[in-house]
């Protein structure tokens, strides 16, 4: 048992000495393509590292009262997802309210990108996704008084005349021949390139979710006979006539493109067809010299806390606590290895969350140590007293850290990115200070075979200024 123990407490060690050595050459070389220690810098978040902030205002005029907070939040998942499909590492996307902009109330969705400092390079990856939407025939009283109002308003604009009173504004600005349905790329669950067996002619393929096709089923049971419009991103793309019902909620879209802008247009709506047209109205571009100057003083802190930590460990707990601020080194290195493996992006709040679990991390150590002090005054052994304080210590760890880890979950699910990227940290860096607070301190401790009650280990296992 004491010679598996001592294995393990040097593997820990080495892993440890390793875990460093690899941060070290890693953040040494990142800049250097030619070494083998090359590519893993640590990812910083657009509050510590720069980047492109964008905000796009959101068209609701389409969108019915009561499934404007669901378009809106639908709108957020899919602009995130489209920036993960392209790489960017912890964009924050983000909803602001209805505000009142000249007089007019405005949906605005505010997306940070970190690392992409060129502003076309992010338009680019928000990129244009399609706007699809089904359209019914227009009954033709409507048509016919739509276009006679549209025809007296060209009429006098282009004598330069002003547009004749009694004219509904509204009705200048609406398609004469085809309604807007509910049906929209909202409800699309994916696309796919087809080809004709006969004239080898691309098509695409659309399939919706359940919603989607009990709505395209009541469409094309009230409109057989007429034509049905699918348009994309404002434009009519193709203009099929109804002949039945379609109950198995699948459309196909055909026209006169080629395979290849086909394979595109199925590759935009699959990355998420937006369910609310938007429109770009700021860009800005965002240094880091406030970033960097927060990093550093977040660096600076965590390693002065940490020193002091472990100087009050080492004072106070003697021999217990030296180990345990290995215990602790070892934690650091492996929180620090999983932030560049992992490819976690290190906001400001993260490292809060990072510096928080040290402290959890030490937490759980005085209290293995305050109970292997009372199993000592109990008139313990020392083997037994480590055995014990250690058992007795772990269900108000694992109580305390598992309720830090549902909060840590509660926050990810619920929260934004900026939130999550908190509580990621937190849970991950609970979870690793558990297993070294537990198992590394507690294996390391035990390596040594510490036995009997002499006064060296009395000193040793002391407490606070006592000789």
């Amino acid at each position: 048992m004491l010679t598996k123990s001592r294995l393990l407490a040097i593997v820990f060690v080495l892993l440890g000495v390793f875990f460093g050595v690899f941060i070290y050459q890693t953040e040494l070389n990142k800049n250097n393509p030619g070494s083998s220690w090359s590519g893993l810098p640590f990812k910083l978040g657009l509050d510590l590292k720069g980047g492109t902030n964008l905000i796009y205002k959101a068209d609701v005029s389409k969108i019915a009262p009561g499934a404007l907070g669901d378009s809106m939040s639908s709108l957020r998942d899919v602009i995130e997802r489209r920036v993960n499909l392209f790489g960017v590492s912890e964009p924050m996307v983000q909803l602001e309210d209805g505000s009142i902009v000249a007089g007019q109330v405005e949906h605005r969705l505010t997306v940070d990108l970190p690392g992409v400092t060129d502003i076309s390079q992010a338009v680019a990856v928000i990129g244009q996704t399609p706007v699809l939407e089904f359209k019914t025939e227009r009954p033709e009283t409507e048509k016919t008084k739509i276009l006679e109002v549209q025809n007296k308003a060209k009429d006098a604009f282009s004598k330069k005349l002003p547009i004749p009173t009694g004219i509904d504004p509204a009705l200048l600005q609406q398609d004469p021949y085809y309604i807007s349905t509910a049906l929209t790329g909202s409800y699309l669950q994916k696309a796919t390139l087809e080809f004709s067996s006969n004239s080898f002619t691309p098509s695409v393929s659309l399939t919706f979710n359940d919603q989607g096709t009990q709505l395209f089923a009541d469409m094309t049971k009230a409109n057989v006979g007429k034509t049905v419009a699918i348009y994309l991103d404002g434009a009519p793309i193709t203009t099929p006539v109804v002949r039945e019902e379609i109950k198995t909620g699948k459309a196909q879209i055909t026209g006169n493109f080629s395979a290849d802008e086909a394979k595109v247009l199925v590759g935009r709506l699959n990355a998420g067809a937006l369910p609310v047209p938007i429109e770009l109205i700021s860009t800005n571009k965002v240094g880091a010299t406030l970033g960097e100057e927060a990093l550093n003083q977040n660096v600076k802190a965590g390693i002065i806390g940490f020193l002091l930590v472990a100087l009050f460990l080492i004072v106070w707990y003697r021999l217990p606590g030296l180990l345990a601020t290995i215990s602790l080194s070892i934690y650091v290195v492996i929180m620090l290895s999983i932030f560049k493996l992992v490819g976690v992006t290190l906001t400001a709040a993260g490292i809060a969350g990072f510096i928080l679990t040290i402290g959890m991390a030490v937490d759980a150590n005085i209290l293995i140590f305050e109970r292997i002090k009372e199993e000592l005054s109990n008139g313990r052994v020392l083997e037994d007293a480590i055995r014990e304080g250690f058992w007795r210590a772990w269900e108000s760890i694992r109580d305390s850290n598992l309720s830090t880890i549902i909060t840590s979950i509660i926050l990810f699910w619920f929260g934004t990115s900026l939130i999550r990227g908190f509580a990621l940290t937190l849970a991950i860096g609970v979870a690793a200070s558990m297993f070294t607070a537990i198992t590394v301190t507690r294996t390391i401790l035990t390596a040594f075979g510490l036995r009997g009650q002499s006064k060296l280990l009395k000193f040793l296992f002391g407490h606070g200024l006592k000789v």
